[in-house]
């Protein structure tokens, strides 16, 4: 075990809702290189927090309403003293090669550095996911306290950093998800209907005051990935860029090579989510396109969708 002394100065902040299947693997993942490691729980049902506090972490409870204004209340809140803070994921594990890169390097780094991207790789069905554009997905999930903040928005949210430049980290990082394919298809479902609003908000101009055009994510690829839906997939109709989508990442990004549990991730997440998020978009634009008033449009999606928008 690694000493306390010898641990970079690292703020490890995890989000849970009933993850006692994964909090565990999550904490047990950065115990070499967190000097803090603190769940902010959304009032879990099963052992998430027993497990967490059995864990060494801290645990704040906090009622959830998105994934951003979560982690940004984790950032005002929590009790973090640390120089650097680190996102994951309950279902997400650093592996130990990233984890000795974090131990050895973060700590020798510049000052003109103030955030760190980590290449993800996911894991499906127990298969590495390595083609269809899935690896590596560039993210940036460690930032100098004080240079970072979560864009608010209500999927597909970054981080934003300001004050020097980022860079990368090679090593092992999973997204590896233990549940089944009907967790697999609700959670999806429920993302759908959280991008589908976002993609309304950002046509109606309900977000305006909450994201603005600088907001930028420390991840180049994430930039680029979010440059090109807003301004080419959102507007083509989803029952032409949803296929194409999924053609393009089985055929030109070999999603083929990634056998059977690969057919099944690029069928549910590169055809079925994405056909599912422009259905919803539709559905709703055709539910409210006769309201003009913000604050009516903003009551209306939110008793249609439960979100509290």
């Amino acid at each position: 075990m690694t000493k306390d002394s010898e641990l970079p100065s690292l703020a490890v902040i995890i989000l849970t809702y009933n993850e006692e299947r994964h909090i565990a693997r999550a904490l047990a993942s950065v115990a070499g290189i967190a000097s803090e490691t603190i769940v902010i729980d959304s009032f879990s049902t099963d052992r998430t927090v027993e497990l967490a506090r059995a864990n060494g972490a801290v645990v704040l409870q906090n009622k959830f309403v998105n994934q951003a204004k979560q982690f940004q209340w984790a950032l005002d809140n929590a009790p973090i003293s640390a120089t650097w803070i680190m996102r994951l994921d309950a279902d997400e594990v650093i592996e130990a090669d990233l984890a000795a890169r974090i131990r050895d390097e973060l700590p020798r780094l510049n000052e003109e550095v103030v955030g760190v991207n980590l290449k993800r790789k996911h894991i499906f069905l127990g298969r590495w996911i390595r083609h269809g554009g899935r690896y590596p997905l560039v993210l940036l999930r460690i930032w100098r306290r004080g240079h970072g903040r979560v864009e608010d928005r209500w999927m597909d949210e970054h981080v934003v950093v300001w004050g020097g430049r980022t860079i990368t980290f090679d090593g092992g990082f999973a997204d590896h998800n233990l549940n089944d394919l009907t967790h697999f298809t609700d959670k999806h479902n429920k993302y759908a209907t959280r991008e589908a609003i976002e993609v309304i908000s950002s046509r109606t101009g309900l977000r305006g005051e909450a994201a603005t055009s600088v907001d930028k994510p420390g991840s180049r690829q994430a930039a680029f990935k979010r440059w090109i839906k807003e301004r080419l997939y959102n507007r083509i109709p989803y029952q032409i860029s949803a296929p194409s989508y999924f053609l393009y990442r089985v055929i030109f990004q070999l999603g083929f090579l990634d056998g059977k549990q690969g057919l099944v991730y690029h069928v549910l997440q590169g055809l079925w989510y994405r056909f599912l998020v422009g259905a919803k978009v539709t559905e709703l634009e055709t539910a409210v396109g006769h309201i003009n008033d913000r604050s009516e449009l903003r009551a209306e999606l939110r008793r249609l969708t439960g979100l509290d928008l």
